[in-house]
């Protein structure tokens, strides 16, 4: 495997672990904090795929779902906060 391709992986790995741990988060005190911290790592990943040419389109679509989904999330937590 190449450096760029190992690089690539352990950046699309990262996004996804970051991800995961906010959706499976039961502590509500520290759900705010996973969110951010995926939505970050997904979004920088999102820039480094930016300036990619091909072979990414996958990961593209599941950063798209993957920020869908932590939005909602927020949302979520922020009716149940003000209700």
């Amino acid at each position: 495997m190449a450096n760029d391709a190992i690089v690539s992986f352990l950046n699309s790995s990262c996004w996804c672990d970051l991800y995961e741990s906010a959706l499976f988060e039961t502590d509500r005190s520290k759900l705010p904090e996973r969110i951010a911290d995926a939505e970050k790592a997904i979004v920088a990943r999102a820039r480094e795929l930016f300036s990619m040419t091909t072979g990414y389109i996958e990961e593209v679509q599941a950063i798209e779902h993957a920020l869908y989904a932590l939005r909602t999330l927020q949302t979520c937590l922020e009716l149940k906060a003000a209700g």
